[in-house]
């Protein structure tokens, strides 16, 4: 091997040792600070209490568990179906020439700030909720509408290149035994490239779980039970961001404490979305 090649290929390694290394530090100071609050109170109390009162040692997470998975789940209500439109709209019934127009305008939406989201949606949707359905406003509905805008561009991108990944075959065969078009979209290429569709709408669900500043804009922020998608409510990333500034002692140890939950969510859901990309491929 020439020695520019070997070169290329310490420092490549060197990149991902250090990916790796820096990983590990973050995970090590996240338990390092909130492990020994969860051993205090002990993990059925954090997790499962519905009291989040830090200036009276309540250190309960379990409504904002709930809260993240009311926003996540309206969220990939309205983004699974969309996603998937927008995905064999691009791959098969457009053509190639509106398609190279219309491509960059959805990855653009993953460069939005996410401040941006939340300014839109507190300016038109939250108001909008109000007048026509009642309630503050500020609620799960509004943070899911904004939230299945955010997660788009990640559904489209990975379900498109798992349509286009299918042999050609498959729909040459499919419209040679009759089929029609849709027939062959709808019965023969989505079952075919399923895995890779539904890593990419486990891959959205993080991008959603994970979502801070457009979330604390329009939630409304209420640290209770919900029981409606027009409840205001606060999620676990929202926690977070909220109170970190100010918090101290316990209280600061609770916050790192959620950031375990969150880690554990979003590596299992990551984990998955390999699991299941992995398949696509072999």
């Amino acid at each position: 091997m020439p020695v520019k090649e070997k070169i290329i290929e310490k420092i490549f390694l060197l990149i991902a040792l250090s990916s790796i290394t820096i990983l590990a530090l973050i995970t090590f100071f996240i338990f390092e600070e909130g492990l020994p609050l969860i051993l205090k109170i002990g993990p059925k109390a954090f997790l499962l209490g519905e009291q989040w009162i830090p200036s009276k040692g309540a250190f309960g997470i379990f409504p904002m568990i709930a809260s993240s998975f009311w926003v996540t789940s309206g969220a990939l209500l309205l983004g699974i179906p969309l996603g998937l439109a927008c995905t064999i709209f691009l791959t098969e019934l457009i053509p190639p020439s509106i398609g190279i127009l219309l491509r960059p305008a959805i990855q653009l939406l993953a460069a939005i700030p996410s401040v941006i989201y939340g300014f839109w949606g507190l300016i038109v949707l939250v108001p909008l909720i109000q007048n026509y359905l009642g309630g503050p406003g500020l609620s799960i509905l509004a943070g899911s509408l904004v939230l299945s805008f955010m997660i788009l561009p990640t559904i489209i991108t990975i379900s498109e290149d798992s349509l286009k990944a299918l042999p050609p075959s498959y729909k040459a065969g499919a419209l040679a035994l009759g089929a029609t078009h849709w027939q062959t979209i709808w019965r023969v290429l989505i079952p075919a490239a399923r895995s890779g569709i539904v890593a990419s709408i486990i891959l959205g669900m993080g991008r959603a779980i994970g979502e801070t500043m457009a979330m604390i804009m329009i939630l409304g922020n209420a640290v209770k039970m919900p029981t409606s998608f027009l409840d205001s409510a606060r999620t676990l990333t929202t926690n977070i961001g909220i109170e970190m500034g100010y918090a101290s002692g316990d209280h600061r140890q609770a916050l790192f404490a959620t950031g375990i939950v969150l880690f554990f969510i979003i590596m299992a859901l990551n984990t998955l979305a390999i699991f299941l990309s992995r398949r696509r491929v072999h």
